[in-house]
């Protein structure tokens, strides 16, 4: 089958849609309740304590596990070359303004590979896992993930490896998100789509409800690049009202 022979999907994925806006939303109160520790309006450890310590995984595993499902609905029965390269630009070029902008916000932390540098990289990555049979990409997920608990190697220290993720010394950032071990959650993305047959289910056109609540997924790129900025700017004025 390729994709010339599926039908043409009448509506959306409602489900997918809500289940990003689902991350979106968690994701703007993690990094609420970031910036306020950061800013001393909490405690400075709070997103160090277990639950925020995991509450960031799981937005992060779940931003790369509905990446792999895109993009085998996108291209799993033919990759359409140009849509693909447009996408990766975008997120490609989102990654390079959060390396550049944390340069001079987080000095000392400076993020060179973190979530959307991850999004990119396993999306090209994930074209190879197009190709395999499911069980086999599941299984790769499956490793890649348990390989975050191996060994570790001192060779691979320096700042151009960082994006593998097993260094002996965990680099200094404010966001780091190697490919061990997530690529893992985008690469089992990929292989529940393709087993569950996702690119068959029925689209549907969405309520004007639903189109609402849906918004920040279908928009989670440039949600993700504005919101600090936002959130930082509310802050700021919310000081400098209070203490004027």
């Amino acid at each position: 089958m390729t994709a010339a022979d599926l039908p043409p999907r009448a509506g959306r994925l409602i489900p997918l849609d809500l289940a990003r806006t689902l991350a979106v939303v968690c994701m703007v109160i993690f990094h609420f309740t970031f910036d306020l520790a950061l800013l001393g309006l909490i405690d400075p450890g709070t997103t160090s304590q277990p639950f925020w310590y995991y509450f960031a995984r799981m937005i992060a595993g779940s931003f790369l596990f509905l990446s792999g499902i895109s993009l085998w609905l996108a291209h799993g029965h033919g990759i359409r070359w140009p849509a693909f390269w447009t996408r990766f630009a975008k997120v490609a070029a989102g990654a390079a303004v959060v390396t550049i902008g944390s340069i001079w916000v987080v000095p000392g932390g400076t993020i060179w590979f973190g979530i959307l540098h991850a999004i990119a990289i396993t999306s090209l990555l994930g074209l190879i896992a197009l190709r395999l049979p499911w069980p086999v990409t599941l299984c790769l997920a499956v490793i890649i993930f348990a390989a975050a608990w191996g060994p570790r190697f001192p060779a691979l220290d320096p700042l151009w490896l960082v994006w593998i993720g097993l260094a002996e010394t965990r680099p200094m950032m404010g966001d780091y998100v190697p490919l061990v071990p997530w690529a893992g959650p985008a690469l089992a993305g990929i292989a529940l789509a393709r087993a569950v047959g996702i690119e068959l289910w029925p689209g549907r056109m969405p309520s004007r409800l639903t189109h609402r609540l849906t918004f920040p997924g279908r928009h989670s790129l440039i949600i993700y690049l504005v919101h600090q900025p936002i959130l930082f700017g509310l802050f700021y004025a919310w000081f400098w009202v209070t203490r004027a």
